[in-house]
């Protein structure tokens, strides 16, 4: 999946966050969240507060959902969680209409589709298989299920690495303050869209290069800023 270094060195890329940006995987998420809430005996918030959770880390919405937990109690927690998710809450989700058009466009743009999202990579390779855009993508990154490369910051940077990509050939594309963070933490332009879980307030403060209100619109300014590819697309 990953393409040959000789190549991989001269095509631009875009670093793609998944939940909230390729997929709206609002009920699967929330009712894992709340599972793992009520198997604690806590308290369970409004569907909108747990949404607000997409995005983070795992280990750091259970921070701000648990009263004053200690971190054993937070990594029970995440035992719960993964329980639902495991088994049915990853396929309560659902591909972005335009997610299918937009892949193909930048394949045949010549730039590499590299996933970057904090999920551990083993739901993430999962949900892109099953909802059928794994062929779509050259390369799926994730965290790892003991909370490596679980901030944005870290992530990007091992894709970074791992691809031989230097930040001026890159954008990371996303939709909450974490993916702006990481990027800029890693000398990345970001590009943040406003139809998943962070609104424009939101990506503006974290310091956004651009904010589009569809993939449409940032595909059009994504082919105006990327640099062209010396090498076609494998």
């Amino acid at each position: 999946m990953v393409p040959l270094p000789c190549v991989r060195a001269v095509r631009p890329a875009v670093l793609l966050d998944l939940d909230g940006t390729l997929t709206d995987p609002r009920e699967g998420i929330t009712r894992s969240l709340a599972h793992a809430l009520r198997a604690l005996g806590a308290p369970v918030p409004d569907a909108s507060t747990l949404a607000r959770c997409i995005g983070p880390p795992l280990r750091d919405a259970f921070a701000e959902l648990l009263p004053d937990p200690p971190p054993e109690r937070i990594e029970i927690a995440i035992e719960r969680y993964r329980e639902r998710f495991d088994r049915i809450g990853w396929r309560e989700n659902r591909v972005y209409d335009d997610v299918p058009h937009f892949l193909a466009a930048l394949r045949a743009r010549g730039v590499s589709a590299l996933l970057a999202t904090s999920k551990p990579r083993i739901f993430a390779v999962r949900i892109a298989r099953h909802f059928g855009f794994e062929t779509a993508l050259d390369g799926i990154y994730g965290s790892e299920l003991d909370g490596r490369l679980g901030h944005k910051a870290d992530l990007v940077a091992h894709v970074l690495t791992r691809e031989g990509l230097a930040p001026a050939r890159a954008v990371m594309l996303g939709d909450r303050r974490h993916d702006v963070e990481g990027a800029r933490a890693n000398g990345l332009r970001s590009l943040g869209v406003t139809y998943g879980f962070g609104d424009r307030a939101e990506l503006s403060a974290a310091g956004a290069t651009w904010i589009c209100d569809d993939l449409r619109e940032a595909f059009a300014l994504l082919d105006a800023v990327l640099p062209r590819s010396a090498a076609r697309p494998p």
